[in-house]
């Protein structure tokens, strides 16, 4: 069976808006490199993206992932998709305390894909959304390390 390139991030995107983030993962190479801008991460592995779905699944249990364009580039060896990211907070993301607060965070992801001329594997994600929106939704009202993570008591 034969798999494009744009069927592999389509599979991808369904894992996430269903939740279920090994099937997502199922079609990312075990070497892929990952960026998130947001998160000052370049040249992360395979387990940026899991920790990062996971994280968003675990805070957002009602996530919503809705797809708004997908431009296929270069004979379809990179796929640019945009997507917006929905959902209650339920947890505290990426170092914002959980308030519960609606999220809608507009996103642009970059996949690079490889592969045999009926399989493809994706082999790098750039990730890329507005920080400053996130923490605004989140309610977020200063952003300085002490306001944005709870600090470790030594007891």
């Amino acid at each position: 069976m034969s798999v494009s390139p744009r069927q592999t991030v389509d599979a991808f995107l369904n894992g996430f808006r269903l939740k279920d983030v090994d099937a997502a993962l199922s079609t990312v190479s075990d070497d892929a490199k990952v960026t998130v801008y947001p998160l000052l991460v370049v040249d992360g592995t395979k387990s940026v993206v899991r920790s990062l779905l996971e994280d968003i699944v675990a805070a957002f249990p009602d996530v919503l992932v809705t797809v708004k364009n997908v431009i296929e580039l270069e004979r379809g060896r990179v796929i640019v998709a945009e997507f917006k990211i929905e959902g209650t907070q339920a947890g505290d993301f990426l170092g914002a305390i959980n308030q519960e607060k609606h999220l809608d965070l507009d996103t642009a992801w970059r996949f690079t894909l490889s592969g045999e001329e009926n399989t493809s594997r994706i082999t790098g994600i750039d990730a890329y959304w507005c920080q400053n929106q996130l923490y605004r939704r989140l309610a977020v009202k200063r952003q300085d390390q002490v306001t944005i993570v709870k600090q470790k008591v030594n007891a």
